[in-house]
């Protein structure tokens, strides 16, 4: 039979419902190489039993012709996600044990489309960090090695670290994540794959724990941009629980998707030549230029002249955020608690101390810095007022253009441990990524090649407010030029 750990969604959707194999056939191989895999420390928590209840139901609604869009599709949940009596616990001590009796909306969605849980997926503290080595369970170690002929353990990238190894090896057909400021599209480029994050409000935040409220957005992470879009109808839809939802309806994106360009314009941004980016990352640029020609779009040349603050503006504004979201783990709700001396507020100190880890502190503290008295109109209003700038240039931009094409990240995947004592340089590699966060847009990052010692790296485009299928259609006219077909050489 087939390694059915080596097809995308769309093949195993279609080949379960032409009977070439069962829903339990497929949970049954994905359950064997998530327990084989257990070196790249991708999953906190394992489900096995989940992806076979839902296969089992998967089978027997196809005897009954009743299927979902999902129905024998087993997915890896970030651990993000709240998931009713599974343990939630964002990557951090303070939540270990936490086990939500409710579902996010997200996951709610995926469940009554069909699809079953792998299970947990690992990934930095809170979702702040960009590869994944801030997780209270240690770093998840990338499939991919360098051709070197050395053997460092390489960082899948943050925070869905766990998220982009599971796909890249071959341990989850798909994947949920999220983005706050890159964190879909940064380890998609680092392992080969693809992930969208979709115009903010798509997807709902409702049992989704928080980073940065005015930022996050959940997003699917697959091999191809099709299983992208076949998540990301599954995953989005409005949600009255959710305040800032869409009320929209949901577009049928992987009926809609089309790698024919003509007509299109793509906008190339000018201030994304960055000085000190490796060559290797701007000749696969320019390649991605000539891909989208080719495709029939026009390239032009487009200026979004406050890039240059994007980052230290999400550095303000995320951190801001966090540090009021995390306000809420204090012992007393979730998770541990840590006695301490002085009463109440004694145990409120230790166990924040005992249950975060150094980068959370660090950016709670910046928070609470740019948020205090006398400082507030200085440093948070003033990041508000340049993100609405941010914001106004691309939509200056998109009257010149459709889509925007840029790198996903100023560098292929690093080693372990190689940027956690240069917190700026760690920061630095969101900066392709984060104007778009600031901006609430679609924007997606596929694979485009491999670098010189054989690592992949990714292309980026940014679409208009609510243009996911322009996102996707450009992705698909990538994927279908550029070929890529590299996977990691199996050695966990």
């Amino acid at each position: 039979m087939t390694d059915l750990t080596s097809l995308t969604i769309a093949e195993l959707r279609d080949g379960f419902r032409a009977g070439s194999f069962s829903a339990r056939d497929i949970a049954t191989s994905f359950n064997a190489a998530v327990a084989a895999a257990k070196a790249l420390n991708a999953y906190t928590v394992e489900t096995p039993d989940d992806a076979l209840a839902a296969a089992d139901t998967a089978d027997s609604a196809r005897q009954r012709d009743e299927l979902m869009p999902l129905s024998g599709i087993p997915l890896g949940i970030k651990d993000l996600f709240a998931t009713a009596g599974t343990d939630t616990t964002a990557g951090s001590n303070i939540l270990k044990g936490f086990k939500p009796p409710y579902e996010s909306t997200v996951t709610g969605n995926l469940r009554r489309g069909g699809a079953g849980m792998l299970g947990k997926l690992n990934m930095d503290e809170f979702a702040m960090g960009s590869s994944n080595e801030t997780s209270a369970y240690g770093p998840v170690i990338s499939p991919w090695k360098r051709s070197d002929g050395g053997n460092a353990a390489l960082t899948p990238g943050g925070s869905s670290g766990g998220s982009a190894a599971a796909v890249a090896a071959g341990i989850a057909p798909g994947v949920t994540g999220t983005d706050t400021g890159g964190s879909i599209r940064q380890p998609a480029a680092f392992t080969g794959i693809s992930g969208i994050k979709p115009t903010y409000g798509r997807c709902s935040r409702w049992g989704i724990v928080s980073f940065a409220s005015s930022l996050d957005q959940a997003g699917p992470m697959a091999r191809t941009v099709r299983d992208c879009a076949i998540m990301l109808e599954a995953m989005a839809g409005f949600d009255p629980k959710d305040s800032t939802s869409l009320d929209l309806p949901v577009p049928n994106w992987e009926a809609g998707l089309s790698s024919n360009l003509k007509g299109k314009r793509v906008g190339i941004p000018k201030e994304y030549r960055i000085d000190g980016v490796p060559e290797e990352i701007n000749a696969l640029w320019d390649r991605g230029i000539e891909w989208l020609r080719d495709a029939g779009a026009e390239p032009v040349e487009i200026s979004l002249p406050h890039t240059k603050y994007a980052l230290p503006t999400y550095y303000i504004i995320a951190p801001a955020e966090a540090s009021s979201n995390l306000a809420r783990y204090d012992g007393v709700r979730y998770g541990i608690r840590e006695a301490g001396e002085g009463g109440l507020e004694g145990m409120y100190a230790a166990t924040r101390a005992a249950g975060f880890g150094a980068e959370v502190k660090r950016r709670i503290m910046i928070g609470t810095y740019v948020l205090s008295a006398g400082f507030y109109d200085a440093y948070f209003n003033k990041a508000q007022r340049v993100r609405a700038l941010i914001k106004r240039d691309f939509r200056e931009a998109f009257e010149h253009c459709d889509l925007i094409l840029t790198p996903t990240a100023p560098s292929a995947a690093f080693g372990i441990g190689e940027k956690m004592s240069d917190p700026l340089a760690m920061y630095l590699n969101d900066v392709f990524a984060v104007p778009a966060s600031l901006a609430g847009l679609p924007a997606m990052s596929v694979p485009g090649g491999l670098d010189a010692q054989g690592l992949p790296l990714g292309l980026h485009l940014i679409g208009n407010e609510l243009d996911e299928q322009g996102v996707l259609n450009a992705g698909l006219a990538i994927e279908e030029r550029a070929g890529f077909s590299a996977r990691p050489e199996k050695w966990w």
